[in-house]
């Protein structure tokens, strides 16, 4: 899905918040030699230079590369985190190409569970919680401040306008890895069913935002 909607082969590809190294290695592998990539956590950028020597620390507001440097810039599930959202997503703009492409992955609001937990009287309890991104904005911040979910428009309106355009938005279900170790057969077929859903009405209650942003 990533090759299809950004340009990866014998491109230079930025791994924006690469936890230990995952998707950045895989494109390296399949792709291309030219791979950068960060995170703003020391001993995750540790483990992923184990066997990709091209990462750095950094915060995403501000990332340490010179502008007009990428092709293809790949932000899974980490927008949510930052500190500022907004101007994360301008930094990425900025060292895309012009016509380079961010593959920008977050969660959907709509989705029955807030997937990384929530606080209750001052403690946290990790694990999926049903039903906190339903309520309204103000109390769900209340259980969940240290992470975000967005509609379609809440991640829209953090773009700006004159210098990006978005030639792709849809909603996709997640992969379910660990509930199909446990339950086999059975939890596959959901999940290949789920992926069914995905561009019809029923994708409103899909795991996440998966956008592909241009630069002007």
């Amino acid at each position: 899905m990533m090759a299809r909607w950004g340009r990866l082969t014998d491109a230079h590809v930025l791994v924006a918040g690469c936890g230990v190294g995952m998707y950045a290695r895989q494109i390296r592998a399949r792709f291309t030699d030219s791979v950068e990539a960060f995170d703003i956590e020391f001993d995750r950028v540790k483990r992923a230079r184990a066997d990709l020597r091209q990462a750095i620390v950094s915060a995403g507001e501000s990332i340490p590369f010179a502008s007009d440097s990428f092709d293809t810039i790949l932000s899974h599930e980490v927008i949510e985190h930052v500190a500022d959202d907004r101007l994360s997503l301008q930094e990425m703009l900025r060292v895309a190409k012009p016509g380079g492409r961010v593959l920008l992955f977050c969660p959907n609001r709509w989705y029955p569970f807030e997937t990384h937990g929530h606080y209750w009287k001052g403690q946290y309890h990790f694990g999926n919680t049903p039903l906190i991104n339903y309520l309204p904005k103000l109390w769900r911040d209340r259980l969940a401040p240290h992470v975000r979910a967005y509609t379609a428009g809440d991640i829209r309106r953090l773009l700006p306008i004159d210098r990006a355009e978005v030639v792709h938005h849809t909603r996709i279900y997640g992969g379910y890895d660990n509930i199909i170790a446990r339950l086999g057969a059975p939890a596959a077929l959901l999940r290949n069913l789920a992926y069914r859903f995905e561009g019809t009405l029923l994708d409103t209650w899909a795991l996440s935002h998966f956008l592909v942003i241009e630069k002007r």
